[in-house]
């Protein structure tokens, strides 16, 4: 059976098959790998859920359920307790999850970027109610790394990206930011991304270094571009009826294995990106890495604004509100 095949019964008769519908079995699924960021943070989790209660996590790594799509339809049906998923994806539900696409809005600072994830009141107080009006308890936002870009050919200004077709997740605030940069944006499921580099539907993409490494993008791109533009960003959801279920007891377990993930996964990403450079050097010597100087990058911060207002446009009836206060709650952290 394929992922494509996949159908909510069948994703249903899998996981309650196999066990999980016993009352103390949570179900929770994301889009990467055991080894890689959100696996991580999913261990945490797991480890300190069935350390401070008697509940047990089941974990769902990319492709066991499908793709982001499935996934989030399986939690908001109550399939799947909880959910790791990108606001790329949670866009389409969401729409101001999109500002996160705004380029050049996050740090490139790690310290000022965890400081900005755990203590924003956008993060914290507006995006929950946000996600709550679509069934979803939304219990952790993180970072996962500097956004990096892929291509076949060197990239050093927009004038580099006329006509490279790079993949995207299904967001429109992404697609507009890519058009701006000068590129033509092309939403692509990201099980057919390497399929649609070596083919050529697709000449680029955009990931953090660690994933880049382990999915082993670099096998079919030549060069690696940092644009300092984004910063891979993700959230923890819970099914909100399940969540509104538990008891007090164990609400305060779930947000508290939440925040020592969280932390976990903070000071696992020191010193990933680079060590994820280096691996991919050594896997394939030729490969460019160039970090773009600010001149550089000029050209490109000088869309932010552009893309600002289509955010505005299209994302949805608080939009202002939480951009204004996304950049409050930046400028509280240190970020300049």
């Amino acid at each position: 059976m394929t992922i494509k095949t996949l159908t909510t019964a069948s994703i249903a008769a899998l996981v309650l098959g196999s066990g999980a519908a016993m009352a103390d079995t949570w179900r929770y699924a994301f889009e990467e790998a055991l080894d890689e960021v959100q696996g991580v943070y999913a261990q945490k989790f797991k480890e300190e859920v069935e350390a401070n209660s008697d509940h047990e996590v089941q974990l769902f790594p990319f492709g066991t359920l499908g793709e982001s799509d499935n996934i989030m339809e399986q939690t908001q049906s109550g399939i799947l307790q909880f959910v790791n998923q990108s606001p790329g994806f949670t866009g389409s539900l969401i729409p101001e999850a999109q500002v996160f696409f705004v380029p050049y809005l996050l740090p490139q600072d790690e310290e000022t970027l965890a400081t900005f994830f755990r203590d924003s009141k956008a993060i914290n107080e507006i995006f929950p109610e946000l996600y709550a009006e679509q069934g979803l308890e939304l219990l952790k936002m993180y970072p996962e790394g500097e956004v990096m870009l892929t291509t076949k050919e060197p990239v050093e200004g927009p004038d580099d990206l006329g006509d490279v077709k790079v993949r995207v997740m299904t967001n429109p605030l992404l697609v507009e930011s890519y058009k701006a940069f000068g590129a033509t944006p092309t939403p692509l499921p990201w099980g057919e991304v390497y399929g649609g580099l070596q083919t050529g539907i697709i000449d680029g993409q955009e990931n953090p270094a660690f994933f880049i490494e382990s999915t082993r993008m670099y096998e079919v791109t030549d060069h690696i571009t940092r644009l300092g533009h984004n910063n891979f960003t993700t959230a923890l959801m819970a099914n909100q009826e399940f969540f509104d279920g538990l008891s007090d007891e164990d609400k305060k377990m779930v947000r508290d294995a939440a925040d020592a993930a969280f932390d976990t996964i903070i000071e696992y990403q020191q010193g990933l990106t680079e060590k994820s450079l280096e691996m991919i050097k050594e896997a394939k010597p030729e490969i460019t890495v160039t970090e773009l100087s600010e001149e550089q990058r000029a050209p490109f911060r000088d869309t932010a604004e552009q893309v600002e207002k289509t955010f505005l446009e299209i994302g949805g009836p608080r939009a202002q509100e939480l951009l204004d206060q996304m950049k409050a709650d930046l400028e509280a952290a240190g970020a300049k």
